[in-house]
């Protein structure tokens, strides 16, 4: 992990177009040797996306593999680059909602796209937020992870295993809480709602604080600016009369939000995860069959299994 680690720190001085062409053909790489990884990103496509034909599919599995890989790499410059560098490769839009932030409880609702992190540190360069945190396995990784989310305000970091009552108090102080709120940690505080026409085990924390601390819910998201220019950050309005008082439309609202954004950007999203895991009573499991074979863009699918 030193070694990795020594590797980002060198390659955060090279120029972004550099950086990100090197990720992408190290993205290529993972994609043909992660066999379940990519497995789980074609079937999350399939469930999701069943207007794309296989090939399609594949040609945006590895599309992914690619950003993601590339957003990696590119973490070094996140964590080393100065505030200036930082300052002019991400572009804000329209702005950091610091009215907003200055006047009540906030919550920035940030979807699992790759570029998350940019997201993030486009928060910490101006004001100080709080974020659950899962502590990484490599105590050598966790710690360059957490000096590089500290290094500008620093950020107000709990566990899962603290509850929402270390969140509740910072939000109480005027800190906004970057919240992930798309990724499958099970039933336990989750409702059963759709997210593109699929059964998905989400939280309904972000409906639960909002309506506990009147929260505002502004939602962000960190996008690739093309041509290897940087990173977008949008910050969208505060959504109006959120929660309301049905917590599964609600619920539904937020993923609804969620698939609007990665129709716009779908090579982005983080198809990786498995977003299914968790099914509702009676349902089988969806990751189980074997991965389909890459095939080259153009290339016939006759014969690839279904996943």
């Amino acid at each position: 992990m030193r070694l990795l680690l020594g590797l980002m720190w060198l390659l955060h001085w090279l120029p972004l177009p550099a950086l990100g062409r090197f990720g992408e053909m190290v993205g290529s790489v993972l994609f043909m040797v992660m066999g379940d990884r990519r497995r789980i990103a074609l079937t999350n496509l399939r469930l999701c996306l069943p207007e794309l034909d296989e090939n399609a599919r594949l040609r945006l599995a590895r599309r992914h593999f690619q950003d993601y890989a590339r957003s990696v790499l590119e973490r070094g410059v996140l964590w080393w680059g100065s505030e200036a560098r930082l300052r002019r490769l991400i572009r804000v839009e329209p702005g950091l909602p610091l009215d907003d932030i200055a006047a009540g409880p906030v919550i920035l609702l940030c979807p699992h796209f790759v570029c998350l992190d940019v997201a993030g540190v486009a928060v910490a360069l101006d004001v100080s937020g709080c974020s659950m945190y899962t502590q990484q396995r490599d105590p050598v990784f966790d710690a360059a992870l957490r000096r590089g989310r500290n290094r500008f305000h620093p950020a107000e970091l709990f566990s899962r295993e603290d509850g929402i009552k270390p969140i509740l108090r910072a939000m109480k102080r005027r800190i906004p809480y970057f919240m992930l709120p798309d990724m499958d940690f099970g039933e336990r505080d989750a409702l059963f709602v759709p997210f593109f026409d699929m059964p998905a085990a989400t939280l309904t924390a972000p409906a639960r604080i909002a309506a506990a601390t009147g929260a505002k819910v502004i939602p962000v998201v960190a996008t690739y600016l093309p041509g290897y220019r940087g990173w977008r950050v949008r910050f969208y309005p505060a959504w109006e009369d959120y929660p309301g008082d049905d917590l599964a439309a609600a619920t539904r609202r937020m993923n609804a939000f969620i698939e609007d954004r990665v129709r716009e950007a779908p090579e982005e999203y983080f198809w990786a995860h498995k977003r299914f895991k968790t099914r509702p009573p009676g349902a089988a499991g969806v990751y189980d069959a074997p991965s389909p074979l890459p095939v080259a863009a153009g290339e016939p699918a006759d014969g690839q299994q279904q996943p």
